[in-house]
């Protein structure tokens, strides 16, 4: 990953590639939860990047908040045997779209050790749940941060 003058855009470009990777993901979708959901041509799964705040620290460095959802349509025509538990996809939804955040946070962490950037530790993911009310997502939430060293600034120019 090239880091200089264009750190958010760069940002996105690489974790959008890491899922781009993902055989799970079908739809990646850029900016608020609440907007992921809107478009009809979406296929699921779907991943959303959503790139908030950013700050500065002393000069040497820029740091993101970042949240990666992942969500999936609720299968509401099947039932597993009538039971409680396994009842429709839900179980299946939760599952792989954790796997999906589980296997992109591995390879970022490595991808960031690569290129001098670090992330937050041991960042919680939480539960997501028909979102929107809309085509009853569910799936993870997943909010770090991310601090990557500003290369466009000299202090000896």
């Amino acid at each position: 990953m090239a880091v200089g003058l264009n750190h958010y855009s760069e940002l996105i470009r690489y974790i959008k590639s890491l899922l781009e990777q993902d055989d799970l993901v079908n739809t990646i979708t850029f900016g608020s939860p609440e907007e992921m959901d809107l478009n009809k041509m979406n296929i699921y799964p779907l991943a959303n990047i959503e790139i908030n705040d950013a700050s500065f620290t002393n000069g040497q460095n820029v740091v993101f908040d970042v949240v990666i959802s992942t969500m999936n349509q609720r299968d509401t025509t099947n039932e597993v045997n009538g039971s409680k538990i396994w009842y429709q996809n839900e179980v299946d939804n939760y599952n792989e779209m954790l796997a999906i955040l589980n296997r992109l946070w591995s390879k970022m962490l490595y991808g960031f050790n690569d290129n001098n950037i670090t992330a937050s530790e041991n960042p919680q993911a939480l539960k997501r749940k028909n979102v929107q009310d809309k085509n009853n997502l569910e799936g993870w939430q997943l909010s770090f941060q991310v601090t990557m060293p500003n290369t466009a600034l000299n202090l000896c120019q």
